[in-house]
């Protein structure tokens, strides 16, 4: 019986190949549709799911199970329709309800507190504009998780004391020493004081939503931040993580509380506050990539049925000149459900040649986009198999009535014509 099917296939095969090789051209256009709609179905999936997974990991880089303390509602979006007016005059977060926060928040991991201006940094000769200063505590590299290439992190006593010394982004390091590894103990001044470059933060590349842009960065920590910059005038964040099983939906309600009775609101006054918090971004970002990938499984189907009728063209070809040689095959004793099978195997084996063709248009694809977009496009494994399973699919739903047809002739008028 496996003697059998191996035999069905290899010649069905072979078959598929005869017929790919004696008519080059007519196979080639007929296979053109499932071809492009292979190339339409797997380019839009792997565009769409690089590009996804790109910006889910951005967002999880502003901080897994996080919640982010701030005036500002970040769901709320931008532009001329944003209401600022009911954010602006709302009070900042203060690094003092750090403490209370800790002391009251049941599954609070860790609490980090962050200041930010965009201002010059300058080496010697060399002065670097808009680069993003943060001011940070203790706890935020925990939540980050920053990847040096080169140096160390800002050490706990730096922290307590204020120390002028730096942490810089990889972009930030080049621009002003030309190669980013020379950086390490050499003095930049930001806003007329000296700090002292302990570490290089490791090259991040380019970032789809904005998030920390750590290239074009430099890391200070909070009491030395202080000192030269309005912590009150300098968008402060308190971000706090949540610990393991506690969910940030859980986290947010004891938040809640909390901080209401740190701002002293009573129970009928609303939040003078906002937690946005960072799991909501990545399932909006989840439902946007559905209707993404529904858009380009709609326009791959208007291929793939053009190509389907050109595959059914082929196989309707391939019996009629082969309709004596079906003949032969019924008389010596070959059963329906053998010539069916044979027929069916070389319409999806068709159709295979022809997706790979598509996949191989794909891949020139993804190494394009991979150097437009700055951060890898690829082809899946999963993708690269369902793009066999259409095809094998649609080999089938076509060649099947040319198979049937094969199989139900009679044997007499099949040898006579």
């Amino acid at each position: 019986m496996i003697r059998r099917s191996i035999e069905i296939i290899t010649s069905s095969f072979k078959m598929a190949l005869q017929e790919l090789l004696k008519n080059k051209l007519r196979t080639f256009l007929s296979l053109f549709g499932i071809t492009i709609g292979i190339f339409c179905i797997i380019s839009v999936l792997a565009t769409v799911g690089s590009l996804e997974r790109n910006i889910q990991n951005e967002i999880k880089s502003l901080g897994n199970n996080t919640i982010y303390l701030d005036k500002w509602d970040y769901s709320a979006g931008g532009g001329p329709d944003f209401p600022w007016w009911r954010y602006v005059n709302r009070p900042a977060p203060k690094y003092d309800e750090i403490k209370f926060i800790r002391e009251r928040t049941a599954g609070a991991k860790y609490i980090a507190f962050r200041i930010k201006v965009t201002d010059d940094v300058g080496y010697a000769n060399s002065l670097l504009s808009n680069v993003n200063i943060y001011g940070v505590n203790e706890d935020f590299e925990q939540i980050q998780q920053i990847e040096l290439m080169q140096g160390r992190y800002i050490s706990n006593a730096e922290f307590e004391r204020g120390i002028p010394v730096v942490v810089v982004g990889f972009s930030v390091a080049e621009k002003l020493f030309g190669t980013a590894e020379l950086a390490i103990d050499k003095t930049i001044e930001i806003r007329g004081q000296k700090l002292a470059i302990t570490g290089i933060i490791t090259k991040q590349g380019k970032q789809m939503i904005g998030g920390w842009d750590f290239d074009q960065s430099v890391l200070i920590s909070y009491r030395f931040a202080r000192t030269i910059m309005n912590e009150y005038k300098a968008d402060p964040v308190i971000m706090i993580q949540g610990e393991e099983g506690i969910t940030s939906k859980a986290l947010k309600e004891n938040l809640t509380g909390v901080v209401r009775a740190i701002h002293k609101l009573t129970p009928t006054k609303e939040n003078d506050f906002t937690l946005n918090d960072i799991n909501d971004f990545s399932d909006s970002i989840s439902s946007a990539f559905v209707s993404l990938n529904i858009g380009g499984w709609a326009i791959a189907a208007l291929s793939l049925i053009v190509g389907m009728f050109g595959v059914a063209n082929i196989m309707f070809v391939s019996v009629r000149e082969r309709t004596s040689q079906i003949g032969l095959k019924k008389a010596i004793g070959a059963k329906k459900r053998v010539i069916l099978a044979e027929f069916l195997l070389e319409s999806a084996f068709l159709c295979i040649i022809g997706g790979l063709i598509g996949l191989l248009l794909v891949f020139g694809l993804t190494q394009l986009l991979t150097k437009a977009l700055d951060f890898p496009v690829y082809i899946s494994t999963t993708n690269m198999a369902l793009a066999i399973f259409i095809c094998i699919f649609v080999g089938i739903v076509a060649g099947y009535i040319p198979a049937r047809q094969a199989a139900r002739m009679d044997p007499v008028v099949a040898i006579r014509s």
